[in-house]
């Protein structure tokens, strides 16, 4: 009887219905597997800051990497280290989908419509789309630290 209570517990509690909005919080390497991504919560929104690169210095320079591709000349000389690339995800707990986000590539300068769910504790499903969601991109990032 014990082991039937311990493995219905076991399912209850890692179950994907078991996701709450902090669930998400922790860092995260992202699917080109070039930078960590440390994403948090503030005031029921969740952010994402890099916080670390494989490659933080320009390879021309020898300076860390700028945000150069960025669409406004203002923000082109801020460094990419510890840019916040992730923004105002809201958790739906009806879907358990974080949504209504917005997610910028440093790589290009283009800022993307988001949202994500966990595929398990340690897998995150991006959708990143440019105001239509089909013609959008799914990436999973993979939890490195909780």
């Amino acid at each position: 009887m014990m082991k039937y209570i311990f493995v219905f517990l076991i399912t209850v509690c890692f179950s994907p219905s078991a996701w709450v909005a902090n669930d998400i919080a922790g860092v995260w390497i992202n699917s080109d597997q070039d930078a960590h991504i440390k994403i948090f919560g503030s005031y029921g929104k969740y952010y994402g800051q890099v916080v670390w690169m494989k490659n933080p210095l320009d390879s021309t320079t020898g300076k860390p990497q700028l945000d150069k591709f960025n669409k406004d000349p203002n923000l082109q000389k801020r460094p990419i280290l510890n840019l916040i690339v992730l923004s105002n995800l809201v958790y739906n707990a009806e879907t358990q989908v974080w949504e209504d986000g917005t997610l910028y590539n440093p790589k290009t300068g283009d800022s993307y419509d988001a949202y994500c769910k966990m595929i398990d504790k340690n897998t995150l499903e991006f959708r990143f789309y440019m105001s239509v969601v089909a013609l959008g991109k799914t990436a999973n990032w993979k939890r490195i630290i909780p």
